[in-house]
Protein backbone atom coordinates (compact mmCIF):
# COMPACT_ATOMS: atom_id res chain seq x y z
CA UNK A 1 0.00 0.00 0.00
CA UNK A 2 1.23 3.46 -0.84
CA UNK A 3 0.25 6.70 0.84
CA UNK A 4 -0.15 9.78 -1.33
CA UNK A 5 -0.65 13.35 -0.19
CA UNK A 6 -3.13 15.73 -1.67
CA UNK A 7 -4.07 19.31 -2.17
CA UNK A 8 -6.60 22.01 -1.92
CA UNK A 9 -9.65 23.48 -3.66
CA UNK A 10 -11.04 20.15 -2.68
CA UNK A 11 -14.11 18.11 -3.28
CA UNK A 12 -14.15 14.40 -2.10
CA UNK A 13 -16.95 11.95 -1.54
CA UNK A 14 -18.76 11.71 1.76
CA UNK A 15 -18.18 15.43 1.97
CA UNK A 16 -19.40 18.16 4.16
CA UNK A 17 -21.16 20.14 1.55
CA UNK A 18 -19.32 22.59 -0.29
CA UNK A 19 -21.79 25.34 0.58
CA UNK A 20 -23.20 27.66 -2.22
CA UNK A 21 -25.54 30.35 -3.34
CA UNK A 22 -27.62 31.28 -6.36
CA UNK A 23 -30.93 29.84 -7.50
CA UNK A 24 -31.16 28.19 -10.90
CA UNK A 25 -30.23 30.66 -13.63
CA UNK A 26 -32.65 29.49 -16.33
CA UNK A 27 -35.90 27.60 -15.73
CA UNK A 28 -36.15 24.22 -17.41
CA UNK A 29 -38.36 24.60 -20.46
CA UNK A 30 -41.42 22.33 -20.37
CA UNK A 31 -41.45 19.58 -22.98
CA UNK A 32 -43.71 16.72 -23.99
CA UNK A 33 -40.76 14.49 -24.74
CA UNK A 34 -38.24 13.31 -22.12
CA UNK A 35 -34.72 14.56 -22.70
CA UNK A 36 -32.29 12.10 -24.20
CA UNK A 37 -30.03 10.71 -21.47
CA UNK A 38 -26.41 11.72 -21.41
CA UNK A 39 -24.09 8.76 -21.19
CA UNK A 40 -21.99 8.18 -18.12
CA UNK A 41 -18.28 7.86 -18.75
CA UNK A 42 -17.38 4.23 -19.21
CA UNK A 43 -13.85 2.93 -18.90
CA UNK A 44 -12.14 0.21 -16.86
CA UNK A 45 -8.53 0.96 -15.95
CA UNK A 46 -5.91 -0.80 -13.84
CA UNK A 47 -6.83 0.82 -10.51
CA UNK A 48 -10.21 2.43 -11.08
CA UNK A 49 -13.37 2.18 -13.15
CA UNK A 50 -15.65 5.08 -14.05
CA UNK A 51 -19.28 5.30 -12.96
CA UNK A 52 -20.57 3.92 -16.23
CA UNK A 53 -19.06 0.56 -15.26
CA UNK A 54 -21.09 0.54 -12.02
CA UNK A 55 -24.39 1.95 -13.23
CA UNK A 56 -25.63 -1.17 -15.01
CA UNK A 57 -26.39 -2.84 -11.67
CA UNK A 58 -26.98 0.23 -9.47
CA UNK A 59 -29.56 2.20 -11.44
CA UNK A 60 -33.34 1.82 -11.52
CA UNK A 61 -33.46 1.64 -7.72
CA UNK A 62 -36.79 2.78 -6.30
CA UNK A 63 -38.55 2.90 -2.95
CA UNK A 64 -41.90 1.18 -2.46
CA UNK A 65 -43.50 4.57 -3.13
CA UNK A 66 -41.77 4.81 -6.50
CA UNK A 67 -39.11 7.38 -5.59
CA UNK A 68 -35.99 6.93 -7.69
CA UNK A 69 -32.96 6.62 -5.40
CA UNK A 70 -30.60 5.21 -8.01
CA UNK A 71 -26.99 5.79 -7.08
CA UNK A 72 -25.85 6.99 -10.50
CA UNK A 73 -28.94 9.17 -11.02
CA UNK A 74 -28.40 11.02 -7.73
CA UNK A 75 -24.63 11.24 -8.12
CA UNK A 76 -24.32 12.67 -11.63
CA UNK A 77 -25.76 16.07 -10.74
CA UNK A 78 -23.60 16.57 -7.65
CA UNK A 79 -20.41 18.55 -7.15
CA UNK A 80 -18.69 15.20 -6.65
CA UNK A 81 -19.42 14.02 -10.16
CA UNK A 82 -18.50 17.41 -11.60
CA UNK A 83 -15.39 18.13 -9.55
CA UNK A 84 -13.21 18.19 -12.68
CA UNK A 85 -15.68 20.22 -14.73
CA UNK A 86 -16.06 23.08 -12.21
CA UNK A 87 -14.92 26.13 -14.25
CA UNK A 88 -14.19 28.21 -11.15
CA UNK A 89 -11.84 25.51 -9.90
CA UNK A 90 -10.02 25.41 -13.23
CA UNK A 91 -9.67 29.20 -13.35
CA UNK A 92 -8.40 29.25 -9.76
CA UNK A 93 -5.77 26.59 -10.40
CA UNK A 94 -4.52 28.54 -13.41
CA UNK A 95 -4.39 31.72 -11.34
CA UNK A 96 -2.33 30.01 -8.65
CA UNK A 97 0.18 28.64 -11.19
CA UNK A 98 0.65 32.07 -12.76
CA UNK A 99 1.07 33.71 -9.36
CA UNK A 100 3.69 31.10 -8.40
CA UNK A 101 5.28 29.91 -11.68
CA UNK A 102 8.23 28.20 -9.97
CA UNK A 103 5.79 25.82 -8.30
CA UNK A 104 3.47 25.10 -11.22
CA UNK A 105 4.15 21.35 -11.21
CA UNK A 106 3.68 21.18 -7.44
CA UNK A 107 0.39 23.13 -7.60
CA UNK A 108 -1.18 21.06 -10.36
CA UNK A 109 -0.19 17.75 -8.79
CA UNK A 110 -1.48 18.76 -5.36
CA UNK A 111 -4.70 20.29 -6.65
CA UNK A 112 -5.44 17.21 -8.74
CA UNK A 113 -5.62 14.91 -5.73
CA UNK A 114 -9.29 15.36 -5.01
CA UNK A 115 -10.77 17.00 -8.11
CA UNK A 116 -9.36 14.41 -10.55
CA UNK A 117 -8.43 11.72 -8.01
CA UNK A 118 -8.59 8.63 -10.23
CA UNK A 119 -6.24 10.20 -12.76
CA UNK A 120 -4.02 11.53 -9.95
CA UNK A 121 -3.58 8.21 -8.16
CA UNK A 122 -3.13 6.34 -11.42
CA UNK A 123 -0.25 8.68 -12.27
CA UNK A 124 1.13 8.53 -8.72
CA UNK A 125 1.13 4.72 -8.75
CA UNK A 126 3.42 4.90 -11.78
CA UNK A 127 5.71 7.35 -9.98
CA UNK A 128 4.59 10.45 -11.89
CA UNK A 129 3.13 13.89 -11.20
CA UNK A 130 -0.32 14.87 -12.46
CA UNK A 131 -0.66 17.76 -14.91
CA UNK A 132 -4.17 19.08 -15.50
CA UNK A 133 -3.84 22.21 -17.63
CA UNK A 134 -2.84 22.60 -21.29
CA UNK A 135 -1.78 19.11 -22.47
CA UNK A 136 -2.62 17.54 -19.10
CA UNK A 137 -5.60 15.39 -18.12
CA UNK A 138 -8.14 18.10 -19.00
CA UNK A 139 -7.11 17.67 -22.64
CA UNK A 140 -9.33 15.16 -24.49
CA UNK A 141 -6.25 13.55 -26.06
CA UNK A 142 -4.69 12.63 -22.71
CA UNK A 143 -4.84 8.88 -21.95
CA UNK A 144 -6.25 9.53 -18.46
CA UNK A 145 -8.76 12.17 -19.57
CA UNK A 146 -11.83 9.98 -19.01
CA UNK A 147 -10.69 8.96 -15.53
CA UNK A 148 -10.08 12.63 -14.73
CA UNK A 149 -13.45 13.84 -15.98
CA UNK A 150 -15.35 11.30 -13.88
CA UNK A 151 -14.47 13.41 -10.85
CA UNK A 152 -15.02 11.83 -7.46
CA UNK A 153 -16.45 8.54 -8.63
CA UNK A 154 -17.65 5.21 -7.23
CA UNK A 155 -14.48 3.13 -7.28
CA UNK A 156 -12.44 6.01 -5.89
CA UNK A 157 -14.45 6.44 -2.69
CA UNK A 158 -15.25 2.79 -2.17
CA UNK A 159 -11.59 1.73 -2.38
CA UNK A 160 -10.38 4.09 0.36
CA UNK A 161 -8.71 2.02 3.07
CA UNK A 162 -9.59 2.42 6.76
CA UNK A 163 -6.04 2.73 8.08
CA UNK A 164 -5.32 6.09 9.67
CA UNK A 165 -8.65 7.71 8.86
CA UNK A 166 -9.30 10.76 11.03
CA UNK A 167 -5.61 11.32 11.75
CA UNK A 168 -3.35 14.13 10.59
CA UNK A 169 -1.56 11.68 8.31
CA UNK A 170 -4.70 10.92 6.33
CA UNK A 171 -5.82 14.55 5.98
CA UNK A 172 -4.95 16.87 3.09
CA UNK A 173 -5.68 14.17 0.56
CA UNK A 174 -3.83 11.38 2.35
CA UNK A 175 -5.96 8.70 0.74
CA UNK A 176 -4.76 5.15 1.05
CA UNK A 177 -5.45 2.48 -1.59
CA UNK A 178 -4.45 -1.16 -1.92
CA UNK A 179 -2.21 -1.24 -4.98
CA UNK A 180 -0.73 -4.65 -4.17
CA UNK A 181 -3.60 -6.83 -5.38
CA UNK A 182 -4.04 -7.32 -9.12
CA UNK A 183 -6.98 -6.07 -11.11
CA UNK A 184 -10.00 -8.21 -10.37
CA UNK A 185 -9.07 -8.96 -6.77
CA UNK A 186 -9.16 -5.57 -5.05
CA UNK A 187 -11.87 -4.82 -2.50
CA UNK A 188 -14.55 -2.18 -2.74
CA UNK A 189 -15.97 -1.28 0.67
CA UNK A 190 -19.59 -0.73 1.62
CA UNK A 191 -21.77 -0.66 4.70
CA UNK A 192 -23.64 -3.91 4.04
CA UNK A 193 -22.60 -7.54 4.15
CA UNK A 194 -22.83 -9.31 0.77
CA UNK A 195 -23.67 -12.99 0.47
CA UNK A 196 -20.90 -15.07 -1.09
CA UNK A 197 -22.97 -15.89 -4.15
CA UNK A 198 -23.46 -12.21 -4.88
CA UNK A 199 -19.77 -11.48 -4.21
CA UNK A 200 -18.99 -13.79 -7.09
CA UNK A 201 -21.51 -12.04 -9.34
CA UNK A 202 -20.14 -8.59 -8.58
CA UNK A 203 -16.55 -9.65 -8.95
CA UNK A 204 -17.33 -11.15 -12.35
CA UNK A 205 -19.27 -8.09 -13.48
CA UNK A 206 -17.06 -5.31 -12.12
CA UNK A 207 -13.67 -6.77 -11.34
CA UNK A 208 -13.98 -5.74 -7.68
CA UNK A 209 -14.72 -7.76 -4.54
CA UNK A 210 -17.42 -6.27 -2.27
CA UNK A 211 -16.39 -6.15 1.41
CA UNK A 212 -18.43 -4.87 4.35
CA UNK A 213 -16.56 -2.10 6.18
CA UNK A 214 -17.73 0.21 8.98
CA UNK A 215 -15.43 3.07 7.98
CA UNK A 216 -17.65 3.97 5.01
CA UNK A 217 -20.25 5.21 7.50
CA UNK A 218 -17.86 7.33 9.56
CA UNK A 219 -17.09 11.03 9.36
CA UNK A 220 -13.37 10.24 9.34
CA UNK A 221 -13.88 9.13 5.74
CA UNK A 222 -14.59 12.76 4.89
CA UNK A 223 -11.52 14.09 6.64
CA UNK A 224 -9.16 12.77 3.98
CA UNK A 225 -9.88 15.84 1.89
CA UNK A 226 -12.01 17.98 4.17
CA UNK A 227 -9.27 18.63 6.64
CA UNK A 228 -6.96 20.44 4.30
CA UNK A 229 -3.66 22.07 5.24
CA UNK A 230 -1.52 23.82 2.65
CA UNK A 231 1.96 25.35 2.68
CA UNK A 232 2.51 28.92 1.51
CA UNK A 233 5.22 30.73 -0.41
CA UNK A 234 7.35 32.84 1.91
CA UNK A 235 8.63 36.31 1.02
CA UNK A 236 11.97 34.81 -0.03
CA UNK A 237 10.23 32.49 -2.51
CA UNK A 238 10.46 29.27 -0.54
CA UNK A 239 7.76 26.78 0.43
CA UNK A 240 6.94 27.13 4.12
CA UNK A 241 7.27 24.31 6.60
CA UNK A 242 4.31 25.81 8.44
CA UNK A 243 0.89 24.78 7.10
CA UNK A 244 -2.22 26.90 6.68
CA UNK A 245 -5.65 25.43 7.61
CA UNK A 246 -7.37 26.12 4.29
CA UNK A 247 -10.50 24.19 5.23
CA UNK A 248 -11.27 22.15 8.34
CA UNK A 249 -14.94 21.09 8.54
CA UNK A 250 -13.99 17.72 10.02
CA UNK A 251 -12.11 19.29 12.95
CA UNK A 252 -15.01 21.72 13.40
CA UNK A 253 -17.39 18.76 13.58
CA UNK A 254 -15.07 16.96 16.05
CA UNK A 255 -15.30 19.96 18.38
CA UNK A 256 -19.09 20.27 18.18
CA UNK A 257 -21.95 18.51 19.92
CA UNK A 258 -22.73 16.75 16.64
CA UNK A 259 -19.69 14.50 16.99
CA UNK A 260 -21.51 12.59 19.73
CA UNK A 261 -24.37 11.25 17.62
CA UNK A 262 -24.43 12.64 14.05
CA UNK A 263 -22.02 11.94 11.23
CA UNK A 264 -21.33 13.91 8.08
CA UNK A 265 -23.24 11.25 6.17
CA UNK A 266 -26.37 11.77 8.28
CA UNK A 267 -26.85 15.24 6.78
CA UNK A 268 -25.20 14.97 3.39
CA UNK A 269 -26.25 11.43 2.39
CA UNK A 270 -29.81 11.26 3.75
CA UNK A 271 -31.48 7.95 4.53
CA UNK A 272 -34.00 6.86 1.89
CA UNK A 273 -36.42 6.16 4.75
CA UNK A 274 -36.88 2.48 4.03
CA UNK A 275 -34.99 -0.62 3.01
CA UNK A 276 -34.21 -0.80 -0.71
CA UNK A 277 -32.55 -3.25 -3.04
CA UNK A 278 -29.27 -1.48 -3.81
CA UNK A 279 -28.62 -3.59 -6.90
CA UNK A 280 -30.92 -4.46 -9.77
CA UNK A 281 -29.62 -8.03 -9.81
CA UNK A 282 -29.91 -8.68 -6.06
CA UNK A 283 -33.48 -8.38 -4.69
CA UNK A 284 -32.41 -8.36 -1.03
CA UNK A 285 -33.35 -5.04 0.57
CA UNK A 286 -30.91 -3.16 2.79
CA UNK A 287 -31.37 -0.43 5.38
CA UNK A 288 -30.44 2.29 6.09
CA UNK A 289 -29.74 3.09 2.47
CA UNK A 290 -27.95 6.40 2.09
CA UNK A 291 -28.83 8.37 -1.01
CA UNK A 292 -25.85 9.55 -3.02
CA UNK A 293 -27.16 13.11 -3.32
CA UNK A 294 -24.22 14.64 -1.40
CA UNK A 295 -26.32 17.68 -0.56
CA UNK A 296 -24.38 20.71 0.63
CA UNK A 297 -25.23 24.29 -0.21
CA UNK A 298 -23.62 25.06 -3.56
CA UNK A 299 -26.69 26.10 -5.50
CA UNK A 300 -24.66 28.62 -7.49
CA UNK A 301 -22.25 26.16 -9.09
CA UNK A 302 -24.96 23.56 -9.61
CA UNK A 303 -26.96 26.23 -11.47
CA UNK A 304 -23.95 27.22 -13.53
CA UNK A 305 -23.24 23.59 -14.44
CA UNK A 306 -26.83 23.09 -15.50
CA UNK A 307 -26.91 26.26 -17.58
CA UNK A 308 -23.70 25.25 -19.38
CA UNK A 309 -24.19 21.49 -19.53
CA UNK A 310 -23.21 21.02 -23.16
CA UNK A 311 -20.13 23.23 -22.96
CA UNK A 312 -18.95 21.52 -19.77
CA UNK A 313 -19.91 18.04 -21.00
CA UNK A 314 -21.85 17.11 -17.89
CA UNK A 315 -23.58 13.73 -17.78
CA UNK A 316 -26.59 14.93 -15.78
CA UNK A 317 -29.80 16.12 -17.40
CA UNK A 318 -31.31 19.51 -16.59
CA UNK A 319 -34.05 17.88 -14.51
CA UNK A 320 -31.45 15.98 -12.47
CA UNK A 321 -29.63 19.20 -11.72
CA UNK A 322 -32.94 20.83 -10.88
CA UNK A 323 -33.70 18.13 -8.33
CA UNK A 324 -30.28 18.55 -6.70
CA UNK A 325 -30.68 22.33 -6.69
CA UNK A 326 -34.08 21.98 -5.00
CA UNK A 327 -32.71 19.57 -2.40
CA UNK A 328 -29.87 22.00 -1.75
CA UNK A 329 -32.34 24.83 -1.25
CA UNK A 330 -34.32 22.72 1.20
CA UNK A 331 -31.17 21.92 3.16
CA UNK A 332 -30.24 25.59 3.35
CA UNK A 333 -33.76 26.62 4.37
CA UNK A 334 -34.58 23.83 6.83
CA UNK A 335 -31.31 22.56 8.32
CA UNK A 336 -28.81 25.41 8.29
CA UNK A 337 -29.76 28.38 10.48
CA UNK A 338 -32.59 30.29 12.13
CA UNK A 339 -33.06 33.95 13.08
CA UNK A 340 -34.83 35.39 16.12
CA UNK A 341 -35.64 39.10 16.41
CA UNK A 342 -36.12 41.10 19.60
CA UNK A 343 -37.09 44.71 18.86
CA UNK A 344 -37.13 47.36 21.61
CA UNK A 345 -37.92 51.07 21.39
CA UNK A 346 -36.19 53.84 23.29
CA UNK A 347 -38.06 56.89 22.17
CA UNK A 348 -37.57 56.95 18.40
CA UNK A 349 -34.53 54.68 18.47
CA UNK A 350 -35.10 51.06 17.50
CA UNK A 351 -32.75 48.60 19.20
CA UNK A 352 -33.10 45.43 17.16
CA UNK A 353 -31.42 42.30 18.51
CA UNK A 354 -30.80 39.71 15.80
CA UNK A 355 -29.95 36.25 17.14
CA UNK A 356 -28.64 33.67 14.66
CA UNK A 357 -28.59 29.98 15.53
CA UNK A 358 -26.31 27.73 13.50
CA UNK A 359 -27.96 24.34 12.98
CA UNK A 360 -25.07 22.69 11.14
CA UNK A 361 -22.42 20.41 12.62
CA UNK A 362 -19.55 22.70 11.62
CA UNK A 363 -18.91 26.40 11.19
CA UNK A 364 -21.25 28.18 8.84
CA UNK A 365 -20.09 28.80 6.24
CA UNK A 366 -17.47 26.08 6.23
CA UNK A 367 -14.83 24.67 3.89
CA UNK A 368 -13.33 26.70 1.01
CA UNK A 369 -12.64 30.31 2.09
CA UNK A 370 -14.50 31.96 -0.79
CA UNK A 371 -17.77 31.44 1.08
CA UNK A 372 -19.60 34.07 3.09
CA UNK A 373 -22.87 34.66 4.95
CA UNK A 374 -24.30 38.03 5.88
CA UNK A 375 -27.29 39.83 7.37
CA UNK A 376 -29.54 41.92 5.17
CA UNK A 377 -31.64 44.19 7.40
CA UNK A 378 -34.37 46.47 6.04
CA UNK A 379 -36.66 48.84 7.94
CA UNK A 380 -39.55 50.45 6.03
CA UNK A 381 -42.34 52.83 7.01
CA UNK A 382 -46.05 52.27 6.44
CA UNK A 383 -45.69 53.49 2.83
CA UNK A 384 -42.92 51.01 2.09
CA UNK A 385 -40.22 53.68 2.06
CA UNK A 386 -36.87 52.37 3.26
CA UNK A 387 -35.66 54.24 6.35
CA UNK A 388 -32.69 51.92 7.02
CA UNK A 389 -30.94 49.16 5.07
CA UNK A 390 -27.74 47.23 5.70
CA UNK A 391 -26.47 44.36 3.56
CA UNK A 392 -28.13 44.92 0.20
CA UNK A 393 -26.30 43.59 -2.88
CA UNK A 394 -25.91 44.58 -6.51
CA UNK A 395 -26.53 42.48 -9.65
CA UNK A 396 -22.87 41.39 -9.75
CA UNK A 397 -23.08 39.89 -6.25
CA UNK A 398 -21.17 42.64 -4.42
CA UNK A 399 -22.47 43.55 -0.97
CA UNK A 400 -23.24 47.25 -0.75
CA UNK A 401 -21.26 48.81 2.08
CA UNK A 402 -18.74 45.96 2.23
CA UNK A 403 -15.33 47.59 1.90
CA UNK A 404 -13.65 44.37 0.69
CA UNK A 405 -15.86 44.27 -2.40
CA UNK A 406 -14.66 47.79 -3.20
CA UNK A 407 -11.03 47.43 -2.12
CA UNK A 408 -9.33 44.03 -1.88
CA UNK A 409 -6.82 45.36 0.66
CA UNK A 410 -9.52 46.13 3.24
CA UNK A 411 -12.31 44.12 4.86
CA UNK A 412 -15.37 44.57 7.02
CA UNK A 413 -14.83 44.05 10.76
CA UNK A 414 -16.99 41.87 12.97
CA UNK A 415 -19.68 44.04 14.60
CA UNK A 416 -21.43 43.84 17.96
CA UNK A 417 -23.53 46.97 17.26
CA UNK A 418 -24.45 48.38 13.85
CA UNK A 419 -25.63 51.98 13.58
CA UNK A 420 -24.92 52.91 9.95
CA UNK A 421 -26.19 51.50 6.63
CA UNK A 422 -22.66 50.96 5.30
CA UNK A 423 -21.82 48.64 8.20
CA UNK A 424 -22.53 45.01 7.28
CA UNK A 425 -22.31 41.93 9.47
CA UNK A 426 -20.53 39.37 7.29
CA UNK A 427 -19.58 35.94 8.62
CA UNK A 428 -16.49 34.96 6.63
CA UNK A 429 -12.77 34.31 6.54
CA UNK A 430 -10.24 36.89 5.36
CA UNK A 431 -6.85 35.39 4.53
CA UNK A 432 -3.63 37.16 5.42
CA UNK A 433 -0.33 36.72 3.56
CA UNK A 434 3.07 36.63 5.33
CA UNK A 435 3.04 40.46 5.38
CA UNK A 436 -0.38 40.54 7.03
CA UNK A 437 -2.12 41.84 3.89
CA UNK A 438 -5.48 40.47 2.78
CA UNK A 439 -5.25 38.05 -0.15
CA UNK A 440 -7.19 35.47 -2.13
CA UNK A 441 -4.03 33.77 -3.45
CA UNK A 442 -3.98 30.44 -1.61
CA UNK A 443 -0.24 29.87 -1.88
CA UNK A 444 0.28 33.13 0.01
CA UNK A 445 -2.20 32.19 2.74
CA UNK A 446 -0.30 32.30 6.05
CA UNK A 447 -3.11 32.97 8.57
CA UNK A 448 -6.64 34.24 9.01
CA UNK A 449 -7.02 37.95 9.67
CA UNK A 450 -10.73 37.41 10.27
CA UNK A 451 -12.70 34.25 11.01
CA UNK A 452 -16.08 34.98 12.51
CA UNK A 453 -17.95 32.17 10.84
CA UNK A 454 -20.85 31.01 12.98
CA UNK A 455 -19.79 28.32 15.46
CA UNK A 456 -21.64 25.03 15.75
CA UNK A 457 -23.35 24.01 18.98
CA UNK A 458 -20.83 22.82 21.54
CA UNK A 459 -17.85 24.70 20.10
CA UNK A 460 -16.12 26.51 22.98
CA UNK A 461 -14.41 29.40 21.23
CA UNK A 462 -11.93 29.78 24.09
CA UNK A 463 -10.78 26.17 23.84
CA UNK A 464 -10.75 25.47 20.11
CA UNK A 465 -7.65 24.02 18.44
CA UNK A 466 -5.51 26.65 16.73
CA UNK A 467 -6.52 25.52 13.25
CA UNK A 468 -10.19 26.39 13.85
CA UNK A 469 -9.77 29.30 16.27
CA UNK A 470 -11.87 32.44 15.97
CA UNK A 471 -9.81 35.28 14.48
CA UNK A 472 -10.32 39.01 14.74
CA UNK A 473 -12.82 41.02 16.74
CA UNK A 474 -15.31 38.17 17.12
CA UNK A 475 -12.92 36.59 19.63
CA UNK A 476 -13.74 39.46 22.02
CA UNK A 477 -17.50 39.46 21.40
CA UNK A 478 -19.25 37.70 24.29
CA UNK A 479 -22.40 37.21 22.19
CA UNK A 480 -20.39 35.33 19.56
CA UNK A 481 -20.36 31.86 21.08
CA UNK A 482 -21.22 28.19 20.61
CA UNK A 483 -24.23 27.84 18.33
CA UNK A 484 -24.39 31.32 16.86
CA UNK A 485 -24.20 35.06 17.36
CA UNK A 486 -26.24 38.12 18.34
CA UNK A 487 -25.86 41.58 16.87
CA UNK A 488 -27.69 44.81 17.74
CA UNK A 489 -28.95 47.23 15.09
CA UNK A 490 -29.62 50.75 16.38
CA UNK A 491 -31.89 52.65 13.98
CA UNK A 492 -33.13 56.22 14.36
CA UNK A 493 -36.75 56.16 13.21
CA UNK A 494 -38.11 59.39 11.70
CA UNK A 495 -41.24 59.73 13.82
CA UNK A 496 -44.64 58.32 14.73
CA UNK A 497 -46.06 55.44 12.77
CA UNK A 498 -45.78 51.75 12.05
CA UNK A 499 -42.55 50.24 10.74
CA UNK A 500 -41.80 46.86 9.20
CA UNK A 501 -38.50 45.08 9.89
CA UNK A 502 -37.21 42.31 7.62
CA UNK A 503 -33.99 40.40 8.27
CA UNK A 504 -32.48 37.85 5.87
CA UNK A 505 -29.44 35.60 6.30
CA UNK A 506 -27.85 35.40 2.84
CA UNK A 507 -25.16 33.11 1.48
CA UNK A 508 -22.68 32.98 -1.40
CA UNK A 509 -20.39 30.06 -2.16
CA UNK A 510 -18.11 32.35 -4.19
CA UNK A 511 -17.81 35.82 -2.74
CA UNK A 512 -17.59 38.77 -5.14
CA UNK A 513 -13.89 39.43 -4.44
CA UNK A 514 -12.94 35.80 -5.11
CA UNK A 515 -14.62 35.92 -8.52
CA UNK A 516 -13.58 39.47 -9.39
CA UNK A 517 -9.88 38.80 -8.82
CA UNK A 518 -9.95 36.43 -11.80
CA UNK A 519 -10.31 39.51 -14.06
CA UNK A 520 -6.74 40.55 -13.32
CA UNK A 521 -3.80 40.21 -15.67
CA UNK A 522 -2.95 37.95 -17.29
CA UNK A 523 -6.52 37.24 -18.34
CA UNK A 524 -6.54 33.49 -18.93
CA UNK A 525 -8.78 31.31 -21.05
CA UNK A 526 -10.01 29.55 -17.91
CA UNK A 527 -10.93 32.88 -16.30
CA UNK A 528 -12.63 34.02 -19.52
CA UNK A 529 -14.71 30.84 -19.62
CA UNK A 530 -15.82 31.14 -16.01
CA UNK A 531 -16.56 34.87 -16.18
CA UNK A 532 -18.60 34.48 -19.37
CA UNK A 533 -20.67 31.81 -17.63
CA UNK A 534 -20.89 34.03 -14.55
CA UNK A 535 -22.41 36.84 -16.62
CA UNK A 536 -25.41 34.59 -17.32
CA UNK A 537 -25.52 32.98 -13.86
CA UNK A 538 -24.71 35.86 -11.50
CA UNK A 539 -23.65 35.57 -7.87
CA UNK A 540 -27.16 36.08 -6.55
CA UNK A 541 -27.12 35.05 -2.89
CA UNK A 542 -29.25 32.25 -1.50
CA UNK A 543 -31.61 33.15 1.31
CA UNK A 544 -30.94 30.76 4.16
CA UNK A 545 -33.62 32.09 6.49
CA UNK A 546 -35.53 35.26 7.30
CA UNK A 547 -37.61 36.85 10.02
CA UNK A 548 -39.79 39.94 10.37
CA UNK A 549 -41.31 42.22 12.99
CA UNK A 550 -43.62 45.22 13.22
CA UNK A 551 -42.79 48.28 15.33
CA UNK A 552 -45.20 51.07 16.22
CA UNK A 553 -44.34 54.50 17.64
CA UNK A 554 -47.56 55.97 19.07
Amino acid sequence: MNRHWGGWLVVLALLIGTAGCAPAATPVAPTDQPAAPRALLNVKAALFSTAGQCSACHTGIKTTGGMDVSIDTDWRSTMMANAARDPYYRASVRRETLANPLYEEFIQDKCSTCHVPMAHFTTAAAGGKTVMLDDGVFASTHPDHTLAMDGVSCTLCHQIQSEGLGTAESSSGGLLFDETKPTGERAVFGQFAVAESWVTVMQAASGFVPVQAAHTEQSAMCATCHNLFTPYITNDGKVSEELFPEQTPYTEWENSDFAEDQSCQDCHMPDAGEAVAISTVNPEKKSPFRQHTFIGGNQFMLSLLRANGDALEVTALDEQFEQTIQLTGQQLADKTATIRLTPELQGQVLNLSVKIDNLTGHKFPTSFPSRRVWLHVVVTDKNGTVVFESGDWDPKGAILGNINDQDSAQYEPHYEIITLPDQVQIYETIIGDPDGAATTTLLRAQRYLKDNRLLAAGMDKNALPAEIAVAGQASQDTDFAAGGDSVIYQVQLPGQGTYQVTVELLYQSIGYRWAENLRGEPFTNEAKTFLEMLSATPLTPARVTQAGAEIAIP
